[in-house]
């Protein structure tokens, strides 16, 4: 594998950190910008290098990656003082990991353009625990020419990177799944629910759906979140609310996705929003 590029990474959230572990582990030179700096400590530690700004990283790295928490933490990074395109770096490349609109990829696209540098939009399908396995579904825009240089880097982060049409079009499709994920979700804790109103278990429900062919990963996946009535999160309730909201302005009118955005967003409003989406079904409970 070819690990002679160096990379920059912005974002150590849940996700950011297992990924940039996995580079590491990998052999590449990773050096690391993060707001909330001790978040830093344990990736210098596992030996990533820290740096001051996103500038300093455009300045040393071949590519930098980006896995922040939304849109305009995205353009705060690209555009804001001392961001990826605060000067010119003709040749490098940016790669945004993060879940944004397709507008918002277009247009950090088109001012990546402008600059000289390519621009990849790669945002994930897959939660923690892909991430820390390196089996997450990468979904890809932009020019064949950087998906081929970025391929390297895919290939350890993930199971599989898709290419699937130019910048935007990854973001449509992350919106697109996680669109299925919040109906997947909502389907399973409503079954539960309906099942133990009438005096079925919901370990049976569980059983009944995991072994048939409704069962699928999400719902095996989230099946001891149920049964224990515990709800860490490996993808926050919030984040999907925010993506489901981008769906819908990007043009989802379809039947189900009013009624699936207002559930959501009640139980964000609820206050959990920094559960799994599986604690949807405490908010259908009540």
């Amino acid at each position: 594998m070819d690990t002679n590029l160096k990379l920059g990474w912005i974002g150590l959230g849940n996700m950011g950190n297992p990924m940039v572990r996995n580079l590491l582990k990998a052999g590449f030179e990773v050096a690391v910008f993060n707001r909330t700096k001790d978040k830093e400590t344990p990736l210098i530690e596992a030996g990533a290098t820290s740096a001051n700004s996103p500038q300093e990283l455009m300045e040393n790295c071949d590519v930098v990656l980006t896995m922040l928490s939304n849109d305009a933490a995205v353009k705060e990074i690209f555009e804001g003082k001392s961001g990826l395109l605060s000067k010119e770096y003709p040749g490098k490349i940016i790669i945004n990991m993060s879940t944004v609109s397709p507008e918002t990829s277009r247009y950090l696209a088109s001012n990546c353009n402008k600059h000289q540098i390519g621009f990849i939009d790669a945002p994930v399908s897959g939660s923690v625990k892909p991430a820390q396995e390196g089996s997450l579904v990468i979904l890809v825009g932009g020019s064949t020419e950087n998906y081929e240089l970025a391929k390297p880097v895919f290939n350890v982060l993930g199971k599989i990177s898709i290419h699937v049409g130019a910048a935007g079009v990854a973001s449509s499709a992350k919106l697109a799944i996680n669109y299925l994920l919040g109906l997947n979700l909502q389907g399973l804790a409503e079954t539960i629910l309906f099942a133990e109103n009438n005096g079925v278990s919901k370990e049976d429900m569980l059983t009944i759906v995991n072994e048939g062919a409704c069962g699928n990963g999400i719902t095996k996946i989230k099946s001891s979140s149920i049964l224990n009535d515990s709800y860490p999160a490996a993808f926050a309730l919030k984040h999907l609310v925010k993506d489901l909201k981008l769906a819908k302005e990007a043009g989802l009118d379809s039947p189900l996705a009013h009624p699936l955005y207002d559930s959501y967003n009640r139980a964000l409003n609820e206050g959990l929003g920094d559960e799994d989406v599986m604690a949807i079904i405490k908010s259908l409970k009540r």
